[in-house]
């Protein structure tokens, strides 16, 4: 079945780069370089999209919501030729909100708490109102070549001491692009994956990590109080949310087995 992907960057290049290459077609803002189909178009002044292939079709949406009513997306849907075979949207993990370290599946009600979360629920409500052959993956952080934040270890920026850190949810980028695959699947049953590598060892522990592989000093580690007066409002808003996400319906259903941290940052440095 024919692919179009709306959005070629981190993941969705990678996702382009796995399928076979008469079968898809890439959508981007910029160039990249690629042997792939690939077209630049203007997510947001979009009135048309590149004549498909006659025939079923698929569609992965990677792009971020371009306000708290995400008119980005509803201009795209509105330009597709008709309704996909299959429509599978990138939402986050983050619609679950603060759950003060409890698990959350796919069937925990979502209460999102920030404003990029807030506009995912709405892509999410407006794209299940509109077709059944929907699958959202709600994605955790992604990590992977060019994004472990070794740059951020050699400067000395600081972590959260391991004593007042959350539970970490990630996953290395070819995992989440072999979900990704999956899901695009018309024999993938529609709904909600939560995606993950199913270890919650915290962002700290990741960085130890990181810094122990690249050859790096550990990080250095503040407490939540001095990070109130270092970090970012945005990176505070991170750490203020805690939970642990189930992935079991992504091992079971998807049949994707994420690999480990440990392996997944050892793949990235190498």
């Amino acid at each position: 079945m024919f692919t179009l992907i709306a959005g070629t960057g981190y993941t969705g290049r990678r996702v382009l780069e796995r399928l076979p290459v008469d079968q898809v077609l890439g959508l981007s803002r910029s160039a990249i370089d690629t042997d792939c189909l690939f077209e630049r178009i203007d997510f947001d002044a979009l009135d048309a999209l590149p004549v498909l292939p006659p025939g079923d079709f698929a569609v992965l949406y990677t792009c971020p919501p371009d306000g708290n009513l995400d008119q980005r997306l509803r201009r795209f849907v509105a330009a597709l030729p008709c309704e996909p075979a299959r429509f599978v949207y990138i939402s986050t993990t983050g619609v679950y909100g603060d759950c003060r370290g409890a698990m959350v599946t796919e069937e925990s009600p979502v209460n999102p708490d920030s404003r990029m979360s807030k506009s995912r629920v709405d892509a999410e409500n407006f794209l299940r109102a509109w077709t059944n052959r929907l699958v959202i993956l709600r994605v955790p952080g992604i990590y992977g070549p060019g994004r472990l934040g070794v740059d951020r270890l050699a400067a000395g920026e600081a972590w959260l001491q391991e004593s007042e850190a959350n539970p970490g949810n990630r996953i290395h980028v070819d995992d989440l692009v072999a979900c990704c695959i999956a899901a695009l699947s018309a024999e993938t049953p529609a709904g909600i994956y939560n995606v993950g590598d199913g270890d919650y060892r915290s962002a700290t522990w990741f960085a130890r990590e990181v810094a122990r592989q690249a050859g790096l000093p550990a990080p250095r580690e503040i407490s939540r109080a001095q990070a109130a007066r270092e970090f970012s409002p945005m990176r505070l808003s991170f750490l203020a949310a805690s939970r642990q996400v189930d992935t079991a319906k992504m091992r079971e259903v998807l049949e994707v087995r994420a690999r480990t941290p440990e392996a997944g940052i050892r793949d990235s440095l190498g």
